[in-house]
């Protein structure tokens, strides 16, 4: 996610007495209205909380007709089934940043989000640097670490993992001496549709950070600081980010595809 104005300020609650000092520390934290204790959702007068309950952190909209949370889960739901029958290395993220026998990448994800491909690439061997400047979206994320690591099935996944919190474009361009083989990058495509068919959690990250209007500026970043290549996933119809360099090849599938530019062979910089 990039750095934008919230459009949707929400508040912190707890969903029990027992996580109102956690709410209240990441209120403090975040510089966010603190409500104290949230039963019922359906009748909240608030918008949208950040919610501490006892699966997680979770960013909930409130209302009768209100969606489920969106949060940061490694454990369970559709992470878990992925990294259980997700097609291993032969996974289209897997081909797009170079994955194959005896070869795993260290990959800078630039736009980390709630951090889905970080974990799959984890789960493939690789070391993921994950960056996200969301301040809202990287407490998801840590809380989902935090979770995640107390899992001992999936240890040695996480053990890959590394959060940053910061501008990605910043860091990439204060660390050259720290490059890593592959940035991935993934940003917020600007779509206005609003039906059922756009995932809630899109929807909502829209309303709180907005879009990624700076994508071209991280894609110069990027194919600075990367050693081998740089891959971007992107609506599979959605033109290529606007930038004076093309992608070297693309990797297609139904719904989304890889722009991938190559700068140098994975095998000469690993």
């Amino acid at each position: 996610m990039n750095e934008q104005t919230l459009t949707v300020q929400p508040v912190v609650a707890a969903s029990s007495p027992y996580h109102a000092p956690h709410a209240q520390r990441l209120a403090e934290q975040l510089q966010l209205d603190c409500v104290g204790v949230v039963g019922q959702l359906k009748f909240c007068e608030w918008p949208l909380l950040l919610y501490c309950t006892d699966d997680g952190v979770q960013l909930q909209q409130t209302g009768k007709k209100a969606p489920g949370p969106v949060w940061a889960d490694f454990v369970t739901g559709a992470v878990a089934h992925r990294r259980k029958f997700g097609g291993g290395s032969g996974q289209m993220i897997a081909k797009a940043v170079g994955v194959k026998s005896g070869v795993r990448p260290t990959i800078l994800d630039a736009t980390a989000g709630l951090g889905k491909d970080s974990f799959v690439l984890a789960t493939l061997g690789c070391d993921v640097t994950m960056v996200e400047r969301s301040p809202i979206v990287h407490t998801l994320l840590a809380d989902g670490l935090y979770r995640a690591q107390q899992e001992s099935e999936i240890t040695d996944i996480v053990q890959r993992l590394s959060l940053l919190h910061g501008n990605a474009a910043q860091l990439m361009a204060q660390q050259q001496a720290t490059q890593t083989a592959v940035v991935y990058l993934d940003p917020m495509f600007p779509h206005s549709d609003k039906s059922a068919q756009v995932k809630k959690e899109m929807r909502l990250f829209r309303d709180v950070v907005g879009a990624d209007d700076d994508a071209s500026q991280l894609l110069d970043a990027a194919l600075e600081f990367a050693k081998a290549r740089v891959v971007v996933k992107r609506p599979r119809k959605a033109p290529t980010i606007e930038h004076e360099t093309q992608p070297t090849y693309q990797v297609e599938g139904k719904s989304s595809r890889y722009d991938i530019y190559t700068l140098a062979a994975l095998e000469k910089v690993l």
